[in-house]
């Protein structure tokens, strides 16, 4: 029988600082943030601010035109077209 190397179990704490690490690179790719957005969701972990560097729809980094109304902030992604609305704070 081979042997089965198995998976080794993060902690949420190692989620966390996988999740900031990634976030303070700068540069990542769509697979990294699907990667990034599984582990958030299993462990509970709330993305923040992070949520807005990364398109909905593409998962690229976000680039594009912004406009700004009362209440959101919209930014066309580049690669895509896809309008992000994002929430402002009053």
């Amino acid at each position: 029988m081979p042997f089965i190397k198995m998976k080794k179990k993060l902690t949420r704490k190692e989620a966390q600082t996988k999740i900031e690490e990634l976030f303070a690179r700068g540069r990542f790719s769509s697979d990294e943030v699907r990667k990034i957005k599984r582990i958030a969701m299993k462990f509970n972990i709330k993305l923040g601010e992070n949520k807005n560097k990364f398109c909905k729809k593409c998962l690229l980094r976000l680039k594009g035109k912004t406009r700004v109304t009362k209440n959101y902030k919209i930014v066309k992604c580049a690669s895509c077209g896809f309008l992000n609305r994002f929430k402002l704070n009053n």
